[in-house]
């Protein structure tokens, strides 16, 4: 019996110092796995928010003359595709293309001996017809013949003058007049053309002044009115601008469109505004108004709402610098002029706003500031050669 409870004494403690071995080995391993994860935590927590490299500018407060953009038409004052309305061959053109004619200047004639032979022969039935009456007329106040006699001479020489009238109107419709002065075109007849009836010959613009037609919408139809300067660009980045009038205003509104035709006349002395040219109008509006204007750059357009990231204190470093951080924040913004866009809500005057490198921050990552290279900034932006 002694032995035997021996035995087991010795193997209880044997038992114990390998449940206290396992017990140290197992809380080595947690104590080293939590540590391990403390450390990788740091690390992550160190290396999450590396300082990022931004460009800023400080908000400012401009002032804005409100306008109203919109894309036109350029139209010609008087503008017609010229035609005859007889037919016939085409015996002389007397234009050039391209040239500048004056109202009334003949183009083109069609041949028309055999008209102008009939208005010979109906000219010279008037004047035999004048003269017979004439000479009864004569006859009458002497009492050699009756008032009824004299009436029929009458009424055959008005029909003789009526039927040459007719024959030379005729003639007349064979010659193709400038109805008023301006440019003619391409012309696309030839000498020698049959032509008929109302064929498209030249067409004929007056280019200076020149209309400007384009149309808003019926809310903003309020701020138009007659006089209004407009300033029409052929090109919306055009640096060159040429300046106008508003001239009419249509009195109607387009049901299918809810829109209103508006017309701004301007000078054209060098002509080489043509008819059918798309432009970009702007029409000045209102008094100025004060905003506080941004880089669009500076800008993150979203679905949910607008956003800028604000470049904001966030104490001193080891060495006493400040340093910065940024902030994102929701902007409400208005009308856009050149690079720069209105804001009316979210920044104020004097705040520093990054306006490049938004794609890798957000809130609290700390900054560094790079200002040598900036976005554009310009209300007026015009091309660079190169």
């Amino acid at each position: 019996m002694y032995f035997m409870g021996r035995e087991m004494s010795q193997t209880t403690k044997r038992m114990i110092i390998m449940l206290v071995i396992a017990g140290v080995v197992i809380g080595l391993i947690v104590g080293f796995q939590t540590f391990k994860g403390i450390m990788i935590k740091k690390y992550f927590a160190s290396a999450a928010s590396p300082p990022q490299t931004v460009s800023t500018t400080v908000a400012k407060t401009e002032e804005w003359q409100p306008s109203i953009s919109a894309v036109g038409s350029l139209r010609a004052v008087e503008g017609a595709d010229l035609s005859l309305e007889v037919a016939g061959i085409v015996d002389e053109i007397t234009f050039t293309s391209g040239q500048d004619v004056k109202a009334g200047t003949v183009l083109m004639r069609l041949r028309a001996d055999s008209d102008t032979a009939r208005l010979r022969s109906l000219e010279a039935s008037a004047e035999l017809a004048a003269t017979t009456f004439e000479r009864n007329r004569k006859q009458f106040e002497a009492k050699a013949i009756s008032q009824a006699a004299l009436d029929v001479d009458a009424a055959n020489l008005k029909s003789a003058r009526a039927a040459a009238e007719e024959q030379r109107a005729t003639v007349a419709k064979k010659v193709l007049k400038a109805p008023f002065g301006g440019r003619v075109g391409v012309r696309s007849v030839d000498v020698g053309q049959y032509l008929n009836p109302g064929t498209a010959i030249v067409t004929l613009q007056s280019l200076d002044p020149i209309y400007a037609d384009f149309y808003l919408p019926q809310q903003q139809a309020a701020r138009i009115e007659v006089g209004q300067k407009t300033i029409v660009k052929v090109d919306s980045d055009a640096p060159e601008a040429l300046e106008g009038k508003i001239t009419a205003v249509n009195p109607k509104v387009d049901a299918s469109t809810r829109n209103v035709l508006v017309r701004a006349t301007l000078r054209n002395p060098s002509g080489k505004l043509l008819p059918g040219t798309s432009v970009s109008i702007s029409v000045d509006t209102g008094k100025p108004q004060r905003y506080v204007t941004l880089p669009q750059t500076a800008i993150t357009f979203n679905p949910y709402g607008d956003t800028v990231y604000l470049a904001k204190d966030n104490g001193k470093d080891e060495q006493g610098k400040p340093k910065l951080k940024a902030q994102q924040t929701f902007v409400v913004t208005g009308p856009k002029r050149g690079d720069q866009i209105a804001v009316f809500e979210g920044v104020k005057e004097g705040d520093q706003v990054i306006t490049a490198g938004q794609q890798k921050l957000q809130n609290d990552t700390p900054l560094t500031i790079n200002n040598t290279v900036q976005p554009t900034n310009n209300p007026n932006p015009k091309p660079i050669d190169n």
